[in-house]
């Protein structure tokens, strides 16, 4: 367990304006493409009524595939999209009320954010029970991650503060979450140039078949569970009242004298 440190020699900033930059990217439009194509098997899976976008670092409608049609993204700085209505607000801070959304989807919002224990409590907070909580996230546990002991971390923002699917199941329970599943998506190294990026194309489908959840981002579905208590009323027993005493009249009484004389 990592316990966290005094003094700390970077403080945590913020990293969606570094993630829009490099989704912008031959490299980060790649694995957009192979995003896109993982949670467009888990959304029409997922039904409700109201869905939130948290973080916005790609200028497309990612929650397209879902069968929700209310859909909402949240963002300091939004940029309208169709099909998804813009709100400025902080994630870590959302102006919902508590169990107010089915579905809340969150795409590297924990890669970059400064606080991601706060905008997972928020994610916790505005679900209702039974509502989903989707995470896309950077997997360190991959091709990519292991770039990290041949690259400098500051070049790319995806080799900074990745947070693993295995960390996260230890974290959402305590909010009440239950990890679905996870899943991985883009098996190929990070490899800048397309042509020598398509000649690993085989690792593709050797990685979805026998590594499905180490791929260089992984989509964590997880689902809310409140346990309701129903208070159970002790067993009452059945009292009846006790007879009323015989009224003794003074007819009877002399009667009863009378025999006893005898």
């Amino acid at each position: 367990m990592e316990l966290p440190r005094l003094f700390t020699s970077e403080p945590r900033i913020d990293l969606q304006a570094d993630l829009r930059r490099w989704f912008a990217s031959d490299l980060g439009v790649h694995l957009l493409q192979t995003e896109e194509q993982l949670i467009a098997r888990i959304l029409p899976d997922l039904f409700g009524y109201h869905a939130l976008q948290l973080g916005h670092v790609v200028d497309a409608n990612l929650l397209a595939g879902s069968r929700i049609r209310h859909r909402c993204v949240v963002d300091v700085a939004p940029v309208g999209i169709k099909g998804l209505s813009p709100l400025r607000a902080l994630p870590e801070q959302l102006p919902f009320a508590s169990a107010s959304l089915d579905l809340v989807f969150v795409h590297h919002g924990l890669d970059g954010s400064p606080n991601p224990h706060a905008l997972l409590r928020e994610a916790s907070r505005v679900l209702i029970p039974e509502g989903h909580l989707l995470i896309l996230g950077f997997n360190p546990w991959s091709l990519w991650g292991l770039w990290r002991l041949f690259r400098w971390q500051a070049a790319v923002p995806w080799l900074r503060r990745p947070l693993s699917p295995q960390r996260l199941a230890d974290w959402l329970p305590l909010l009440e979450l239950e990890v679905v599943g996870v899943e991985g998506a883009c098996f190929v190294p990070p490899l800048t140039h397309a042509t020598i990026r398509r000649r690993f194309g085989w690792l593709e489908k050797l990685g979805r078949r026998y590594w499905s959840q180490g791929g260089a981002a992984y989509a964590l579905l997880a689902r809310k569970r409140v346990s309701c208590v129903t208070p159970i009323e002790p067993r009452r027993r059945n009292v009846y009242p006790a007879a009323a005493p015989a009224f003794v009249t003074e007819a009877r009484l002399r009667s009863w004298m009378n025999r006893v004389d005898e």
